[in-house]
């Protein structure tokens, strides 16, 4: 089943970051999060905005979790 599509509103309400920062993300790349573009649309999967978030979860040491791993 394909992944729903999400607006930047919504990326923004579930990450913490505004529209702006989003867009500005894009804009430079600095940050892996894919996106779609249709005409002047962006929409976010919302399975890449889970990995996004995944990818970020560290423990308080600085060591990055490992969630295959992980029981």
């Amino acid at each position: 089943m394909p992944s729903k599509l999400i607006t930047a509103e919504e990326v923004s309400e579930q990450i913490g970051v505004t529209v702006g920062t989003l867009q500005l993300w894009r804009c430079t790349g600095r940050y892996k999060l894919p996106y779609i573009k249709a005409g002047r649309l962006v929409r976010y999967r919302q399975s890449d905005i889970d990995e996004f978030i995944d990818r970020r979860a560290h423990e308080h040491t600085g060591s990055r979790i490992d969630s295959a791993t992980d029981n």
